[in-house]
């Protein structure tokens, strides 16, 4: 039998193909992928987040309504005409009023989950690859923050300084990034006795070069998943601020001061003050879980690709 020149294998010391190199490094993404796109529930959630982040960016393009200046003449008016989602006790809109707290909801989640995750990324690679007294001395700063609530913490900062999207951001990440620097550290003490991470450094590369280049890009896949969790847990975060009076002042919203105001109108029977922004909560974290478990799942797959 005569095997085609794509059939024959490699002659010794020649390198391999392009399309071979191309098709082995794409190999294990596109598992990774099909792992991803066969989780029902993770589609769910990616599509749940696309249209969330629709509605509250692109809605307000669409329905016009004004968010500054309150209407005391339409003051908790049930869903009707001009207003599908009624107004609140100040006369917004409460649709409008969703789409306005929705984006600093997700803004504020997304950048803290963002500032913890990168700098706990760097925190725990570094405390992982120094060793020794250097990391102990890191990791006991870490469980010292640990062992305060995090409510407390959260609640003590928004008192000392005054309540804003940029402050709620910085409080956030303050008190988030200790978890992935944990969960990078101990990925960092498996890495740093790899064969290329020993054989960089027996060529002469310094520590920072080996973190950046071998360590950090290869705990990319639990840097991927921690953000996806820190992001439900910032907008979870946030809405617990608000829900209890720290939230962004007025007129901006988030859908934790929405719930809060609702709350106090729950003997009213005035549903629509308490159900829609409660909704939106649920099903962005619930959206953000879901994409979180199937992206853990991907990288799993795809290291059991590379490793096969």
């Amino acid at each position: 039998m005569t095997l085609t020149e794509a059939e024959m294998p490699p002659r010794p010391g020649l390198p391999a193909a392009p399309a071979q190199e191309g098709r082995a490094a794409a190999s294990p993404i596109r598992a990774a992928l099909k792992v991803f796109v066969q989780n029902r529930l993770a589609v769910l959630g990616l599509v749940l987040v696309v249209l969330i982040v629709l509605f509250c960016f692109v809605g307000p393009l669409v329905y016009h309504t004004d968010q500054v200046h309150t209407n005391l003449d339409q003051v908790t008016l049930p869903p009707g005409a001009g207003h599908p989602v009624g107004t609140d006790s100040v006369g917004y809109d409460e649709l409008g009023r969703l789409m306005a707290g929705g984006q600093t909801s997700l803004e504020v989640g997304l950048a803290a989950a963002l500032i913890a995750t990168l700098f706990g990324s760097v925190y725990g690679a570094i405390a992982g690859y120094v060793g020794g007294v250097v990391d102990g001395l890191m990791m006991r700063v870490t469980d010292i923050l640990l062992s305060i609530p995090t409510l407390f913490f959260l609640l003590l900062m928004a008192t000392i300084f005054r309540p804003s999207k940029p402050v709620l951001i910085i409080v956030i990440a303050v008190v988030s990034w200790l978890i992935p620097a944990r969960l990078i550290r101990g990925e960092t003490l498996t890495l740093k006795i790899r064969e290329y991470v020993q054989a960089a450094r027996g060529m002469g590369a310094g520590g920072p070069y080996n973190l950046f280049q071998h360590v950090l890009p290869n705990a990319i896949g639990t840097i991927a998943v921690n953000v996806t969790f820190q992001i439900a847990d910032a907008i979870l975060a946030v809405a617990a601020m608000s829900y209890l009076g720290l939230g962004v002042p007025p007129p901006a919203a988030d859908w934790g001061g929405m719930l809060s105001d609702g709350v106090n109108y729950s003997y009213s029977g005035y549903w629509w003050l308490i159900y829609p922004p409660g909704l939106a909560i649920v099903l962005t974290v619930v959206a953000f879980n879901f994409i979180g478990d199937a992206v853990r799942d991907s990288f799993e797959s795809r290291l059991r690709t590379v490793r096969g």
